[in-house]
């Protein structure tokens, strides 16, 4: 693997975890508002917030695939 490979291989695994991470946040802040107005919780909000980690997971199982992609794109 080539230095820009690891370099874009890298990235993706970084902005994966960043979307992981910036999910689980702002679901546990949505559940805490709704706790402290005593609202109740609804599925559609959480549902929504819950995409980020989704594109997350999915982007940390294709890291090599995107990462070449990538690296390709970019060596153009």
């Amino acid at each position: 693997m080539d230095p820009s490979e690891r370099g874009a291989l890298m990235l993706v695994r970084f902005v994966a975890a960043a979307l992981i991470g910036w999910a689980l946040a702002e679901l546990a802040l949505y559940l805490v508002v709704c706790h402290q107005k005593n609202a109740p919780v609804e599925i559609l909000p959480c549902v929504v917030k819950t995409l980020p980690f989704l594109a997350g997971v999915v982007m940390l199982f294709k890291a090599r695939a995107l990462a070449e992609w990538l690296s390709d794109r970019l060596d153009l």
